[in-house]
C-alpha cells in the first residue's frame, strides 16, 4: 500500500502543478531573448531531447499494472512535452529555430526503448540528473531574463521528476538482494559517467559561456548522482520527496552555477 499511496500523491502533485501552471500562464515571449550562439545551439539539442511523446514509457507503465503510477507517468510526460514547447518558444524569441534531430538523442531513445521498465527508468534517470545540472547552469549563468525564467521553470519541474522515478525504482528493487543490486548499479554508474562526459564535450562551448567548465559539469553531475542513487535502490533509505527534498536541493545549492 505504501507504494500505491506514494504514486497517488505524485499524481496529485503533478495535477496541482498543472493547474498552477495554467493559472500563472506563459513567460512573456514577446520581450525576446538574447541568446549567445553557443548557448542557442545547446538549447536546440536539449529541446530535441525533451520533445518525444513518451508513448513507449507510458505503455510500459500501463503494463506494470498500477493505474496510479500510469497516471503519474502520463503527467510527467506532459511536463516534458511542455518543456520542449517552452524551449522552442525561447529559441524563437531569440530568432533561432529548432532542429529536427540530434545523434545523441537518437542513441539515447533507442537504448531506452530496447529495455524493460526498470532499466528504462535507470537510463531516463541519467538524463534527468544531467538535466538538473544543465538547467541550473542555464538559469544562473545567463544575463538574459527570459532564458533565466524558462530554465528556472524547467528546473523546478525536474526537481519533482527525479523523486518520482526514484520511488518507482525503489519498488522495482525492493525484492532484490544487495548482491543482485550490485551489477545493475555498477552499470548505472558507468552509463551515467559516460553520458555526462559526452554531454560535457558536446555542450562545452555553451557551458563555458554559462560559467561552468566541462570537468566541473561532470563532477557536479556525479555529486548529484551520489545523493540520488541510495534513494532509488536501498530499502529503508530516506526518500527524496517534493516537500522534503532537502538532500537534492542542498546538493544543487552547492554548485557554482
Amino acid at each position: 500500500m505504501q507504494g500505491v499511496d506514494e504514486f497517488s500523491r505524485w499524481a496529485t502533485e503533478f495535477e496541482a502543478k498543472k493547474v498552477a501552471r495554467a493559472a500563472t500562464g506563459d513567460p512573456e515571449w514577446s520581450r525576446g531573448a538574447d541568446l549567445d550562439p553557443a548557448v542557442a545551439r545547446s538549447v536546440q539539442r536539449f529541446q530535441v531531447g525533451e520533445s518525444g511523446d513518451g508513448a513507449n514509457l507510458i505503455a510500459k507503465a500501463e503494463a506494470a499494472g498500477d493505474p496510479l503510477y500510469s497516471a503519474a507517468v502520463r503527467l510527467f510526460v506532459a511536463e516534458e512535452i511542455n518543456h520542449a514547447r517552452m524551449l522552442e518558444l525561447l529559441l524563437n524569441a531569440g530568432a533561432w529555430q529548432t532542429i529536427r534531430a540530434h545523434w545523441s538523442d537518437t542513441v539515447f531513445v533507442r537504448l531506452r526503448r530496447a529495455l524493460g521498465l526498470r532499466l528504462e527508468l535507470m537510463v531516463l534517470m541519467v538524463a534527468e540528473v544531467v538535466a538538473l545540472r544543465y538547467y541550473r547552469a542555464l538559469r544562473d549563468g545567463t544575463d538574459d531574463a527570459l532564458t533565466t525564467q524558462v530554465a528556472g521553470l524547467i528546473l523546478n519541474d525536474e526537481m519533482r521528476h527525479v523523486p518520482l522515478h526514484c520511488h518507482r525504482l525503489r519498488v522495482a528493487f525492493a525484492k532484490t538482494s544487495p548482491a543482485a543490486r550490485l551489477v545493475p548499479v555498477l552499470l548505472w554508474w558507468i552509463v551515467l559517467i559516460g553520458a555526462t562526459v559526452v554531454v560535457a564535450a558536446d555542450h562545452g562551448p555553451a557551458l563555458r559561456r554559462l560559467g561552468v567548465s566541462r570537468t566541473g559539469f561532470v563532477l557536479d553531475v556525479i555529486a548529484l548522482f551520489k545523493v540520488i542513487v541510495p534513494t532509488a535502490v536501498v530499502p529503508g533509505a530516506l526518500p527524496i520527496t517534493e516537500s522534503g527534498s532537502v538532500p537534492l536541493r542542498a546538493a544543487l545549492g552547492l554548485l557554482k552555477h
